[in-house]
């Protein structure tokens, strides 16, 4: 491999060339522009780059090499030792090693994302192949801002085939996953005149934060057993709303019918519109728990919002809006500046992916392994902790307990991260409006299935000892 070092040596310099050599490496590694585990080039390589003898070189690593800053193997060559002195003191390497180390020993069941350790890399690594044989010069050129017409005609298809959504594929908008979409579609709501959303209570705090940051005001709407209160929400007088209807967040309830017959009235009186985040819709456990989207319900005032993040995984940064045809032009006018589009590549690959059938079979993979996580929670918890109820439906990969009256949610989260377990309360997730039944929201997406059962021993325990010896009446029973 002919790696590069961005060195020079100056032959009018007082000092020899292999203390010049040397003092630069030196400086690039206090400097952290070489870092740990970095490639340098051969002796021969930066010796021909460098003009000098090969000789130079080699006393130079050499001497680095006895000094700890520099180490190498006859089948590896050489690299920025990871005992060099200035990095070992200072910097970035040490905060990630840190890091590593944190989540090496934490038992985390926050809910975080999608189990990537399921991620389908052969599948996906055919898909990408497939589409850089294939690739044309328009492929590797600048995409269309909304995306690649494949990927936007497989997922017009898809979403109404699993989905049930009524959408063509130019409606169809490609985005930098979620985060992006619900961006670009705060921008488009401001040019419309519309200056707040309406946001689930409990929801994503960070969401609520994002949003504010675009400029709108943000109002929270409290949710209960039946989802959004729609009443609440026509008291708040905003014309816009986001909501989780098949599974919400954090709460995991399902957005009751008479619930969504009138939220869509809500959006016809007041010539609003419901941008609906269907975040984990595809991951119901059962057929039974397959929900109708809202957009199919009223394409002309729902926005829908995808992404592979759980699905596939979060770095992929694929996501996409089903916008009414009435909108596609404004959200195009909202986009224009702001970026030049997302990956050809990745867009391509996804499509291939879609249209072999790979992402059918994986997400069918994944359905049965949260659905078997799912029961191991219900299992330990039935045993153990027979008196928290779980509330929701089972979609996704995350549960709400509901704690009962003698069980205080912040001593329980308090006590269980003293044991190395991270569990959020659901007032964590509270907007100010409304306080949420206590509760946890517990992730079961990522870890091993022995973590995760060795974490539910764990919760159980500490809420045994907070519990002392008063049994609790028990509340309504486990769901599968």
């Amino acid at each position: 491999m002919s790696w590069h070092l961005s060195i020079t040596v100056d032959r009018r310099s007082s000092g020899s060339l292999t203390e010049q050599v040397l003092r630069q490496i030196k400086q690039l590694i206090r400097d952290q522009v070489l870092r740990p585990g970095v490639r340098l080039p051969s002796t021969r390589q930066l010796a021909t780059d460098l003009n000098v003898s090969r000789s130079v070189v080699v006393e130079a690593y050499q001497q680095l090499i006895a000094e700890g800053w520099l180490a190498s193997s006859q089948r590896s060559g050489t690299w920025v030792s990871y005992r060099a002195e200035q990095c070992s003191r200072r910097g970035r390497y040490v905060a990630n090693s840190s890091h590593d180390n944190l989540r090496q020993t934490h038992l985390d069941l926050r809910p975080t994302g999608a189990d990537i350790t399921a991620f389908p890399r052969k599948e996906w690594l055919g898909c990408l192949t497939i589409v850089l044989r294939r690739a044309s010069r328009l492929d590797l050129d600048y995409p269309p801002t909304s995306g690649v017409p494949a990927l936007r005609e497989e997922l017009a298809q898809y979403l109404g085939r699993v989905r049930g959504l009524r959408v063509l594929p130019d409606q169809v908008v490609v985005t930098v996953g979620f985060a992006q979409g619900l961006s670009l579609v705060g921008h488009m709501l401001r040019r419309l005149g519309i200056h707040s959303i309406a946001l689930e209570d409990p929801g994503q705090p960070y969401l609520r934060n994002f949003i504010e940051k675009i400029g709108l005001r943000t109002v929270g709407v409290p949710v209960d057993e039946n989802g959004i209160d729609v009443a609440a929400l026509e008291r708040s007088a905003a014309r816009s709303v986001l909501v989780t209807p098949a599974h919400q967040f954090p709460t995991g309830v399902v957005l009751a019918p008479h619930r969504r017959a009138a939220l869509l009235d809500w959006a016809e009186r007041v010539d609003g519109l419901i941008i609906e985040d269907d975040y984990d819709g595809e991951l119901w456990h059962e057929p039974s728990d397959w929900r109708p989207t809202l957009q199919s319900m009223s394409p002309c005032r729902v926005i829908y919002g995808g992404t592979a993040s759980k699905t596939l995984a979060p770095g992929l940064r694929l996501g996409w809006l089903c916008v009414p045809p009435t909108l596609v032009r404004e959200l195009e006018r909202a986009r224009e500046g702001h970026d030049l589009g997302t990956g050809s590549i990745e867009q391509l690959a996804y499509s291939e992916f879609i249209r072999t059938g790979r992402l059918d079979r994986h997400l069918r993979r994944m359905r049965a392994r949260y659905r078997e996580r799912r029961r191991t929670l219900v299992n330990v918890l039935s045993e153990r902790l027979p008196d928290l109820q779980l509330c929701g439906s089972a979609v996704g990969a995350h549960a709400y307990l509901r704690l009962p009256p003698r069980l205080d949610e912040r001593s329980l989260v308090t006590r269980v991260a003293r044991q190395r377990l991270l569990i959020p309360g659901v007032t964590h997730f509270g907007l100010g409006h409304a306080s949420p039944a206590p509760g946890l929201i517990v992730g079961y997406a990522f870890p091993p299935m022995t973590i995760l059962v060795e974490a539910l021993h764990i919760l159980a325990a500490a809420a045994d000892d907070l519990a002392g010896s008063v049994h609790l009446a028990p509340a309504t029973s486990l769901r599968g």
